[in-house]
């Protein structure tokens, strides 16, 4: 627990899958957290406060713009600083272009995208008063490339690796950095929906639905850990990373090499 001590991480969406891992990971070198997210709290912020730091929750909805602005406002009230900010909290919903329900277009956009506008522009004044700062954006292979039926997703993430790379390019010249990580399929509570849905409904063992699933788009055959994500992102918040500006690195087992 080192470079990190003194510094407090929010990380949005954070009760669980690869934003609780973020969490912890960034607790256990010693960041201080704010928690946000609709998952298990109470478990979540156990896991985080077992590494030793302070740790804090606010309930912000991610897709309105007020209660984002009092989810900065009292992290820095009760740090004294946002260091850290990883924009993690995501939806999904699939379907045609012409099916897809515009709530849900809406819903995505807000949550996957504009969050991580608000965030940001709430938080790079504080930043530039200290002259440091990370912000990471969890964006997606579909920052990268497309897929059917994902249109509102694969728009959203689009669009965080544009806005990582103008909140960079802005803060080109100070010590705030800006990057967007890329995962391919990660074994969230969201995928795992999607790997049941396989199992029953081409009748096969869960097992197999995971391998059927990742192995369409991830040459490796296996799943990129939520550990190995957050290892990425305590890599970024580091002093060797300090010339990594507007990146949008992917780890995807290979999906985006084809």
């Amino acid at each position: 627990m080192s470079h990190l001590k003194g510094k407090t991480a929010l990380v949005t969406g954070s009760t669980s899958g690869i934003g609780l891992a973020m969490a912890i990971g960034l607790a256990k070198q010693g960041a201080n957290i704010m928690v946000n997210g609709f998952g298990e709290k109470e478990a979540a912020i156990a896991a985080i406060k077992a590494c030793g730091v302070e740790v804090e929750y606010h309930g912000a909805d991610m897709s309105k713009p007020a209660e984002i602005e009092d989810l900065i406002k009292q992290t820095e009230k009760r740090f004294g600083s946002l260091d850290i900010l990883v924009n993690n909290a995501g939806i999904q919903h699939t379907a045609n272009i012409e099916d897809f329900p515009v709530d849900n277009w809406e819903s995505i956009i807000a949550i996957n995208l504009s969050s991580a506008f608000y965030t940001s522009h709430h938080a790079l004044p504080g930043m530039k008063k200290r002259n440091w700062g990370r912000i990471i954006n969890i964006a997606s292979v579909h920052g990268l490339v497309g897929s059917v039926q994902k249109s509102a997703y694969v728009a959203a993430k689009h669009g965080i690796v544009g806005l990582t790379k103008v909140t960079a390019l802005e803060n080109a010249k100070t010590g705030i950095t800006c990057n967007a990580i890329c995962p391919g399929w990660v074994l969230t509570p969201l995928v795992q929906k999607q790997v049941d849905a396989r199992a029953e409904r081409e009748g096969i063992s869960n097992e197999e639905a995971k391998k059927a699933l990742v192995s369409e788009k991830q040459p490796s055959g296996e799943f990129v850990a939520p550990e190995q994500l957050a290892a990425l992102a305590i890599f970024l918040c580091s002093p060797d990373a300090s010339e990594v500006r507007g990146a949008a690195w992917n780890m995807d087992g290979g999906w985006t090499a084809q």
